[in-house]
């Protein structure tokens, strides 16, 4: 069984084929993610790895600052539309564009960048299913030469309904036609752990989980084949609810359930974009752990 929604996931010998097509964009989404002393990390520019190495022909975009909205005390929100246009503008992202998203993190930000171009109202693009691991993994070109993209022009056509906030969350809870869907890691799900501490252990009430690691092969970092893809979303509900919103720590790895059940052929799916950075630091919202009370908020 193949995705539904097959051009938006790209394979990496269709990619090497491809590299040299005129319509062609190919962005480095890559972010570093820097352990720390305290058992966590911290994320930096991914810019030094692209100018170390990158797939032949690509941009660069930065997380850190250019695809996250400065001005927001939430990190890595999804930047206004003229912020996000710009960025684009610049990458060479036109109209009739075809963008080609890359990174080297299990697809989670190449996803969100999907995810925020879907938000943008641009439906020409893809990613490279895999990204930069897979590519390297099989051998195939890489480039340190410097990228020099045409300008481009990119307008920006907000689709407020494949974003939600926080009282959106909130209702639904209390909706049963929807599913609130956890993309971090089971550990984090269940209160017990997790790479990050956020304010408040644990998961949005009513919530049910499906890691972003569980989406791809750990080994070349491809997602998995749409019917394994399909028996993960519907063990927790997904697949049958009327509108799917999935959220994580801040809206990355929530970009990556959102896409895999858009090439499922899901339409109805938006990303909490706030997230946990967010809900669990506002003590009035509802959060569970697996060692409180269904709809207990943690603290």
């Amino acid at each position: 069984m193949s995705h539904v929604n097959s051009p938006a996931l790209v394979e990496t010998n269709w990619l090497e084929e491809h590299l040299n097509d005129t319509d062609l964009c190919l962005l480095d989404c890559r972010v570093n993610l820097i352990p720390e002393d305290s058992g966590g990390f911290r994320l930096e520019s991914g810019r030094p790895s692209w100018e170390t190495g990158h797939i032949p022909g690509s941009g660069f975009v930065d997380f850190i600052t250019d695809l996250s909205d400065q001005h927001n005390d939430l990190p890595l929100m999804m930047p206004p539309p003229d912020q996000f246009a710009d960025t684009m503008t610049r990458a060479g992202v036109s109209a009739h564009t075809r963008v080609i998203l890359y990174d080297d993190f299990y697809n989670i930000w190449a996803a969100r960048v999907w995810w925020m171009l879907r938000a943008s109202g641009f439906d020409n693009a893809a990613v490279l299913n895999g990204g930069w691991h897979k590519w390297t993994q099989e051998g195939r070109p890489v480039s340190n030469r410097p990228a020099t993209p045409v300008r481009g022009q990119f307008v920006s056509t907000p689709r407020p309904a494949v974003m939600a906030g926080k009282q959106e969350v909130l209702e639904a809870i209390q909706t049963p036609s929807s599913c609130l869907l956890n993309a971090l890691t089971a550990e984090d799900h269940a209160g017990t752990g997790g790479l990050i501490q956020y304010p408040r252990p644990g998961r949005i009430a009513s919530s049910v989980n499906v890691s972003f690691y569980d989406l791809v092969d750990l080994e070349t970092h491809a997602y998995l084949p749409a019917e394994q893809l399909r028996e993960k979303f519907e063990a927790v509900g997904a697949t049958g609810a009327k509108r799917v919103i999935t959220y994580c720590g801040a809206g990355i790895a929530a970009s990556s359930d959102a896409f895999a059940l858009t090439l499922l052929g899901l339409e109805d799916v938006a990303v909490y974009d706030g997230s946990l950075m967010e809900w669990a630091a506002d003590a009035s919202l509802p959060m569970e752990t697996d060692t409180s009370p269904a709809g207990q908020s943690s603290s």
